[in-house]
């Protein structure tokens, strides 16, 4: 059934669409400025792709936003579903799949997140290295057609570590402090308890999300080079001492909004020679 459901999905694309983008973007909670940047658009509802799980939260608009920049196709996918929606890690990287189908082998993933690392500040962007799979789920369970080197995917590379280095440098040619971390992934959609940031620190995580990691794990089943990337918009609970709530977040990525979309501009304009 999966496989009939990505066939029609990619059909319905394809009569929208006449060409494949190079990169895709998954545009994170308050990110989704950076679409507004694409010359060329076409706009495709979420809810209109056959079968694709539909986001159902504040700050996630559903569309795909193909078209051209800084020089370079791409897609940009405006909104994401999350497990806390009641979806299965397997349903969330419904995307993920789907863009396989189209041809993508470059993804760079955002989201927003809270601090867990006390050197971290509000405004940060976090390059993530590595990740702590902590939802409990996996986007490979339960495919049973999977040959035993695609089920058992090797995770030591997960974050591109060429990408991590050319966008370290990025950063710092544009005179951005960026951080390096490892990113942990909480189901939601409450945020975590104090003691909870406190055994993630410990566990070695520098930031935390309620999202990413299913993708990523998908994104590398199918062969692709990720590149993530974390808006740190607060401080997780029991370091500042101030109450969390989602405002906040989408405050925060619309404060950084232009220093986000100059790095990610300036990250396309090179990409295609990575």
């Amino acid at each position: 059934m999966d496989q009939q459901n990505l066939k029609n999905s990619i059909k319905y694309l394809q009569a929208q669409v006449s060409h494949s983008p190079e990169v895709a973007v998954i545009l994170g909670s308050g990110l989704g400025t950076l679409a507004d940047e694409i010359i060329d658009k076409i706009i495709i509802e979420c809810k209109d792709i056959p079968h694709y799980p539909v986001p159902r939260i504040a700050g996630h608009a559903g569309v795909w936003v193909f078209g051209k920049l800084n020089g370079i196709d791409i897609v940009a996918l405006k909104g994401r579903v999350h497990t806390y929606e009641g979806y299965s890690a397997r349903h969330v990287t419904y995307p993920i799949r789907l863009l396989a189908e189209v041809g993508i082998r470059k993804l760079i993933i955002t989201n927003a997140a809270g601090a867990i690392n006390k050197n971290f500040k509000p405004g940060d962007l976090m390059i993530i290295h590595d990740h702590i799979n902590f939802l409990f789920d996996n986007p490979l369970i339960g495919d049973n057609s999977l040959s035993a080197e695609q089920r058992f995917t090797d995770l030591s590379s997960a974050y591109d570590k060429d990408f991590i280095d050319r966008t370290m440098t990025i950063g710092q040619s544009l005179e951005f402090q960026l951080q390096k971390g490892v990113l942990i992934c909480f189901k939601g959609p409450s945020y975590e308890t104090a003691a909870e940031i406190q055994m993630a620190r410990i566990l070695g995580a520098d930031a935390g999300t309620m999202s990413t990691v299913p993708e990523v794990i998908m994104a590398k089943q199918l062969n692709m080079r990720v590149l993530g990337i974390s808006c740190i918009t607060n401080m997780g609970t029991g370091i500042s001492g101030q109450k969390l709530n989602h405002d906040e977040v989408t405050e925060t990525a619309n404060r950084i909004k232009d220093k986000f979309v100059k790095l990610m501009k300036e990250i396309l304009k090179q990409i295609h020679a990575w």
